[in-house]
């Protein structure tokens, strides 16, 4: 791959999960994957990050500190500059209820906990491509 360049990058992702393991395996298997990823821990950071430098994804977990994953999702959505950012929501709690919130908040994509590494990577870029 080419170094300083962003021709072979398949994506920018802001990764917003507050679990370092998770962080970790998420970040390992989108880079694999050609993507550039960032990552923050609570849901103010996701909102910052976003308005500073907008991922071309971004993978939210729902349970967040400071800010949930609906409460950053809204913020997003309620942006004019960042209302179309592409989202995957990561949840533990998979209930049709917490899909349902999400879906009605205008979430692209829902996956529940565990995840397939490929479900997340496959929507990811399927995202990113947009």
């Amino acid at each position: 791959m080419a170094s300083g360049g962003t021709d072979h990058v398949r994506g920018r992702i802001l990764i917003a999960e507050d679990e370092p393991n998770i962080v970790e395996l998420l970040t390992f298997v989108l880079e694999r994957a050609g993507c550039d990823i960032r990552s923050v821990r609570d849901g103010e950071a996701a909102i910052a990050e976003i308005r500073r430098d907008p991922p071309d994804v971004l993978l939210l977990d729902l349970m967040l500190p400071k800010r949930d994953g609906y409460e950053v999702l809204k913020a997003v959505r309620a942006s004019k500059s960042n209302a179309g950012l592409p989202v995957v929501m990561l949840t533990a709690k998979g209930q049709e209820r917490d899909r349902k919130v999400a879906e009605s908040l205008g979430v692209d994509v829902f996956i529940t906990k565990p995840f397939s590494n490929q479900e997340v990577v496959d929507s990811v870029l399927k995202l990113a491509r947009r």
